[in-house]
């Protein structure tokens, strides 16, 4: 069976000097692979397509079978990386703590172990106070981005 550090380590050669970076590898029974990235600057379909045809490439179907699908890191995928808070900088994200804590907020800034959420402390009102929060990335057990659609 095709194994997900060998993925992973193929994966981020191929991405090196790009702005792409892989945010995660599964590898599932049958060697179903999916390989999902996201980079500094979105990612095209073109991009996923090109890497795809990379990975098989360097995978030898003769030696062993695989299912292979290369993804963005979409609206739906949770964020897992520093890259990817960073990248959301200016967005509003939801994050779950590992003590089950919720926040709402616009993130305003992330380094490598810290992200600052500014979380409004009445939505109804208009002029509603700022609230500034920081939480380590370790205490994250999920964080996502969150689609709104005012102006």
């Amino acid at each position: 069976m095709i194994n997900r550090t060998q993925i992973i380590s193929i994966t981020e050669r191929l991405l090196e000097g790009s702005d792409l970076f892989l945010v995660e590898a599964v590898v599932k029974p049958g060697n179903k692979i999916t390989v999902y990235v996201d980079g500094d600057h979105g990612v095209t379909i073109d991009a996923c397509h090109h890497l795809c045809r990379q990975l098989e490439g360097t995978l030898d179907r003769d030696k062993e079978d695989f299912d292979l699908t290369v993804s963005s890191a979409g609206i739906d995928r949770p964020l897992l990386l520093p890259r990817q808070f960073k990248k959301n900088t200016g967005r509003m994200i939801e994050i779950l703590t590992n003590e089950d804590q919720q926040f709402t907020g616009k993130l305003v800034r992330c380094d490598d172990e810290v992200v600052e959420l500014e979380i409004a402390t009445d939505k109804r009102k208009i002029n509603t106070a700022i609230e500034k929060k920081m939480v380590l990335y370790k205490d994250i057990k999920r964080a996502k981005e969150v689609i709104t659609f005012k102006k």
